[in-house]
């Protein structure tokens, strides 16, 4: 699958989606649906919230099929916090922070605040998480 990026903005952010990345959780949708409309296209309105409420949403995506970019001084309050993992149940690693993900050949493939990263094996997208490890029964 080729890379698509679709942007959305509103003059202050730009949302970013890879449809790559998608696990399709819906936390996007279940947390800010006036902004993610599953049924509409284009299916992201960023007009439809403040920056700080997509910005929180986005922070929320555990795959970071969403990500921003901020396209004014926009006064944001961000604490500085180490990289965190998180291991979710029976699902994949959760990478919080700024990091790097290099190939073996020293490439580097994402750079973003955060990643989920596969740990069932069966990812398509390897080394990141595409959902499968909930179709294919992943356990602990």
């Amino acid at each position: 699958m080729e890379k698509i990026r679709k942007k959305y903005t509103n003059g202050e952010i730009t949302i970013i989606w890879e449809p790559k990345l998608c696990d399709h959780s819906s936390i996007c949708y279940r947390s800010l649906p006036k902004v993610f409309k599953l049924s509409e296209r284009p299916w992201i309105d960023p007009n439809a919230a403040t920056t700080l409420e997509i910005i929180k949403t986005v922070d929320r995506c555990p795959t970071k099929a969403l990500t921003y970019e901020l396209n004014k001084d926009v006064v944001i309050n961000e604490e500085k916090s180490i990289t965190k993992i998180t291991i979710l149940q029976d699902g994949p690693y959760l990478v919080d922070g700024n990091i790097k993900v290099l190939d073996y050949k020293g490439n580097e493939i994402v750079y973003k605040r955060g990643i989920a990263l596969c740990r069932c094996g069966a990812s398509k997208n390897k080394p990141f998480c595409d959902g499968i490890h909930s179709h294919i029964g992943f356990k602990d």
